[in-house]
């Protein structure tokens, strides 16, 4: 999968020993007010946001082999699924550092990589983007640098030298917008094991264009072709 965050290619052991950070959260003395509460009759549950973010996995990032690695933790059952309750930024950095935690003190064989979907919060793409931000935060804070990384996706997301209707955002569209959590070794060995694996970026943008607005409307993912204005 691409990423909005400079070195991660896709979804992607760590050994505890590694591990030197204090184990304590950051706190957001002033956090941005997020998106407004989006909690209601209409909301979509915990398993409904599951079910369609494994729909758009399987059929987009697997189906169209935009992250040759995807399948193998997939099929495995590797890959952890977070449904994030937060409507504010603050709340949602609380969420993440324990993920974060949570991931390093996780055997890999058990979870090797975690999906962190926020359906009320950052829905708004600016404040994602500057959320982004804390994220590199957390992990210096916790010296978690070298050992994970965190890949984004969003409904709306552009990338900084595309058009808001490029259809090859659509490798970081997501029905909803979610943080992806990753261990660098397990990244370092799939490309390793991976030919060519330099090439997956232009491979997955020839792959957008010839699928067009319309063929990524077909499959269905809950994830827009194009960006809100």
């Amino acid at each position: 999968m691409a990423s909005a965050v400079p070195g991660v290619q896709g979804f992607a052991s760590f050994v505890v020993s590694r591990y030197t950070g204090d184990h304590h959260l950051i706190r957001v003395a002033s956090a941005r007010a997020g998106s407004p509460n989006m909690h209601s009759q209409t909301s979509p549950t915990r398993d409904e946001v599951i079910a369609r973010t494994r729909n758009w996995l399987e059929r987009a990032v697997i189906g169209l082999n935009l992250c040759p690695f995807a399948k193998g933790v997939h099929a495995k059952g590797q890959i952890r699924y977070v449904v994030s309750p937060a409507d504010d930024d603050e709340s949602l950095l609380d969420d993440l550092q324990r993920e974060l935690l949570a991931l390093c003190a996780t055997p890999a064989e058990e979870i090797d990589t975690t999906l962190l979907i926020h359906p009320w919060a950052l829905t708004d793409f600016a404040d994602f983007l500057r959320f982004l931000d804390l994220v590199e935060v957390v992990l210096r804070t916790h010296r978690l640098h070298g050992v994970l990384q965190v890949a984004s996706f969003h409904p709306d997301y552009v990338f900084a030298d595309s058009a808001a209707d490029d259809i090859t955002n659509c490798t970081n569209r997501s029905p909803f917008p979610t943080l992806h959590l990753l261990r660098e070794a397990s990244l370092d060995r799939a490309v390793a094991a991976f030919p060519e694996a330099s090439l997956i970026y232009e491979r997955n943008l020839r792959t957008l264009r010839q699928l067009g607005d319309d063929g990524w409307r077909a499959l269905g993912t809950g994830s827009p072709p194009l960006a809100k204005e």
